[in-house]
């Protein structure tokens, strides 16, 4: 296949535009691969990798098993929460048996937040309805929901809605399994073929690179995706998401993988993949 432009979707947030500084500034050799960046919020670009319309793309962990046999991971671009994660988060403090059965603001049915929030409470613990992630908090804080399921920067932010924080799913999972929990990670369609997936995986691994050698310059261009936080708090949130998991998932990464989505089997909410692949 000859080198072309690929459409690369990725979350409108900041650890997301830090991992992709050093490409969208043409800070690293792109190997003659041109790439245009899709915006969106990770359970449309979770939609439009059923439909394969991107050529790499930011996906959710629950979402893998549906894509697998059109997409490949890249061993790098995960996002891992170590003892942190996705929150619930509530206008009343309450315990997390209470959340049973409440009306619970959703990020998107396949993202990872809803996944381990099943794990938790039972695949058809609660009433789910989706809101779009950066507009939770505030539907909560107006009475639309009993409850919110809150991703990214909310999770730091939430209590600007004076919001209670009900549990932390990463925190959850780290108390259980001793393991990181798997949120997000970086498909890449199949049909690029394996010596140019490989190619383009180490341009995605060079771009994750160069932010973390140019912490502070990578930080300044996040800032512009980074709602209801200054500097120093978009750092704190770039550094919860983008570490040495990021640039390659390790035997760890690969492990905390493996075991969320045995664990989803068991539980009847994704189908099982066999052994996973990993490009780069």
């Amino acid at each position: 296949m000859s080198k072309k432009t690929l459409l690369l979707g990725h979350s409108p947030d900041p650890d997301d535009a830090f991992m992709f500084y050093g490409l969208a500034t043409e800070k690293v050799d792109t190997k003659g691969w041109g790439f245009e960046h899709i915006l969106q919020d990770i359970q449309t670009l979770n939609d439009r990798s059923m439909r394969g319309e991107l050529d790499i793309t930011a996906v959710s962990v629950h979402a893998y098993p549906l894509i697998a046999s059109r997409y490949a991971l890249t061993a790098c671009g995960s996002s891992m929460g170590d003892g942190y994660g996705p929150i619930v988060v509530a206008r009343e403090a309450m315990d997390i048996e209470s959340l049973k059965c409440k009306r619970i603001a959703v990020p998107g049915m396949t993202t990872t937040a809803v996944l381990a929030l099943k794990l938790l409470l039972g695949a058809d613990g609660f009433d789910p309805v989706v809101v779009d992630f950066d507009k939770i908090l505030n539907h909560v804080a107006l009475g639309h929901a009993d409850a919110g399921l809150v991703i990214h920067e909310g999770q730091l932010t939430f209590g600007n809605h004076s919001l209670h924080l009900i549990v932390d799913l990463g925190k959850w999972w780290k108390e259980q399994h001793d393991l990181p929990l798997p949120l997000g990670a970086n498909a890449i369609r199949r049909d690029l073929g394996q010596e140019n997936m490989e190619e383009i995986a180490g341009v995605l691994k060079d771009s994750i690179r160069y932010g973390l050698e140019h912490r502070a310059e990578a930080v300044e261009h996040s800032l512009q995706y980074a709602r209801d936080m200054g500097a120093d708090l978009a750092d704190k949130f770039v550094g919860m998401y983008v570490n040495e998991w990021t640039i390659d998932y390790g035997e760890v990464g690969r492990k905390a993988i493996n075991l969320l989505l045995s664990k989803g089997v068991d539980a009847g909410i994704v189908s099982p993949i066999g052994e996973i692949d990993y490009i780069g």
